[in-house]
């Protein structure tokens, strides 16, 4: 059985998604207009979305993320077990989802529903993809690390598709006002200021110490240690964390310990080249 299926051009790993599964988040799935969607390009601040946005609906309450598994408190549209999971699911739901912005349910573009998208350093949320790869039995083996960088340049031999085809097909619509962009980077830098923002974009007014109660939890240490969002009950089989915590640093330049000076200057030309004439803040270091 092969690792991948190919869904309009992207790979999805087939152990966790199936072709069923695609076609009935883009074709049959109902979109309310009180859903919030979590949408990132891998190893862009999912899992750290996903304690997050829990916590602002429950005004700071702790019992959704110690008592849910992450997958279970903020499903996964296009997985396999999204139908079951989000179908009945009372409003309002919180869903997670890596699908492009032309792949969203139909049902999506005319809904009021809201969507936090979380942007990464690309070289950071590489490197956090390199060693996912290397630990996860479901994901295709990355090869050297100058192999991988090729690959995700490319974006044919790896999840999800090109991190920049993702980042355009959102970015095109930055102007609707149901769509909230923030970046792994201002999260680590001001998480009370994200915070706010948040609140403010999903209509939940924070008091004070519910804003510090998030702070305190969703600060990286704390949810490693949760695990129900650590990934800690999946066999090692599947995940090997002996290899690499699915968890792994949290922290922003990473990549500066991972890229020599002559793959740092590979990458920038093709990322200048690719964003070329696109007016996107990020990230030219």
């Amino acid at each position: 059985m092969s690792l991948n299926i190919e869904y309009e051009g992207s790979l999805y790993p087939s152990l966790i998604h199936s072709e069923e599964s695609l076609r009935f988040a883009r074709e049959e799935f109902q979109v309310r207009d009180d859903d919030t969607f979590i949408v990132t390009y891998p190893k862009s601040g999912t899992t750290w979305m996903q304690e997050i946005l829990p916590l602002i609906f429950s005004e700071g309450d702790l019992t959704p993320i110690h008592t849910m598994q992450n997958w279970q408190r903020v499903p996964w549209l296009e997985q396999k077990s999204g139908k079951a999971l989000l179908e009945n699911r009372p409003s309002p739901r919180l869903i997670t989802t890596h699908l492009f912005y032309h792949l969203m349910p139909k049902s999506f573009y005319t809904s009021k529903a809201k969507v936090v998208y979380v942007i990464r350093n690309p070289k950071d949320a590489l490197v956090s993809s390199f060693h996912y790869h290397k630990m996860a039995s479901f994901l295709e083996n990355p090869g050297t690390f100058d192999e991988f960088i090729h690959k995700f340049l490319e974006g044919k031999a790896v999840m999800f598709g090109s991190w920049f085809d993702h980042i355009k097909s959102w970015w095109a619509v930055k102007g609707q006002d149901n769509i909230l962009f923030l970046t792994y980077e201002e999260m680590l830098q001001d998480m009370r200021g994200v915070l706010v923002k948040l609140g403010e974009f999903l209509g939940k007014q924070l008091s004070g110490d519910a804003i510090e109660t998030i702070a305190k939890q969703s600060k990286f240490d704390n949810m490693k240690q949760n695990n129900m969002s650590n990934y800690s009950f999946v066999p090692e089989d599947v995940m090997n964390q002996k290899e690499s915590n699915f968890l792994r640093k949290g922290i922003a330049g990473d990549w500066k310990y991972h890229f020599t000076a002559a793959q740092t200057e590979y990458f920038n030309s093709v990322y200048a080249e690719k964003m070329k004439g696109l007016n996107f803040p990020f990230y030219e270091d």
